[in-house]
């Protein structure tokens, strides 16, 4: 990894052998993502139209498409009120993903400690809606449903089950987040890998393989952000 350049790299003297240099480039691609995604809402937001062009089009599709993502999860009335956390989920990842594929470039999403968050902010979301929804004691019992048992099998199974379903639950923090920035990681030492091979001439068909895996990637993370969510606040009846 200590040949990878990075414009921002070279222009203030960071190398990736130095790891104080490398946090310091994943902050200022981070900040240059925030900066992307405020200037992208900004430009949709500017002026708003009836018959929608241009980036508001862009944006209405992009938000039509979470909405109907999460209808066939949550229902469309909690899609409808989850859509600014997916969206501004999604919005991160995906410019996070994109900007890692232009050569010179890093993916904010290819360091684990930027997906460790996001995860962290997806897990503690949709635990403090399941809470809110249930009730502390309602929420917790339901992570184990045993059915018509006998009492004493019951309680014993419990005993068992609950540290399995717990074990369980906190995994989604590294599943999440592992999942992300392996595919991403993956993705940018191809890229690296193609760069150094050919670095006047960068094949068109593996960037547009990249940019399809950005789009899954983030697609991936959105819909299970909304899979955690439903299994926080739907309850089912049989139970």
């Amino acid at each position: 990894m200590e040949g990878i350049y990075t414009y921002i790299g070279g222009l203030l003297g960071l190398h990736h052998n130095n790891p104080d240099h490398v946090a310091i480039l994943m902050g200022i691609h981070l900040i240059l993502v925030a900066i992307i995604v405020i200037l992208i809402a900004k430009m949709a937001t500017k002026s708003l139209r009836a018959v929608p062009t241009g980036t508001q089009n862009v944006m209405e599709t992009f938000l039509a498409g979470v909405i109907a993502m999460g209808k066939d999860v949550v229902g469309e009335e909690h899609a409808r009120k989850y859509l600014p956390l997916i969206a501004a989920l999604g919005l991160f990842v995906l410019v996070s993903n994109l900007i890692g594929i232009i050569p010179g470039f890093e993916s904010p999403t290819s360091n684990i400690n930027v997906t460790l968050v996001l995860a962290l902010i997806v897990f503690l979301y949709y635990n403090y809606e399941g809470i809110k929804a249930q009730g502390v004691f309602t929420y917790f019992k339901n992570f184990v449903h045993l059915g018509d048992m006998h009492p004493v099998a019951k309680f014993s199974m419990s005993l068992l089950m609950y540290p399995i379903e717990f074990v369980s639950h906190t995994s989604r923090i590294v599943s999440l987040a592992f999942r992300l920035m392996g595919n991403i990681k993956g993705d940018d030492l191809f890229l690296w890998v193609l760069l150094m091979l050919v670095p006047w001439l960068i094949p068109i068909t593996p960037l547009v393989l990249l940019t399809f895996m950005a789009f899954l990637q983030t697609f991936v993370f959105m819909i299970l952000t909304y899979v955690y969510l439903a299994g926080a606040i739907v309850l089912d009846e049989s139970h």
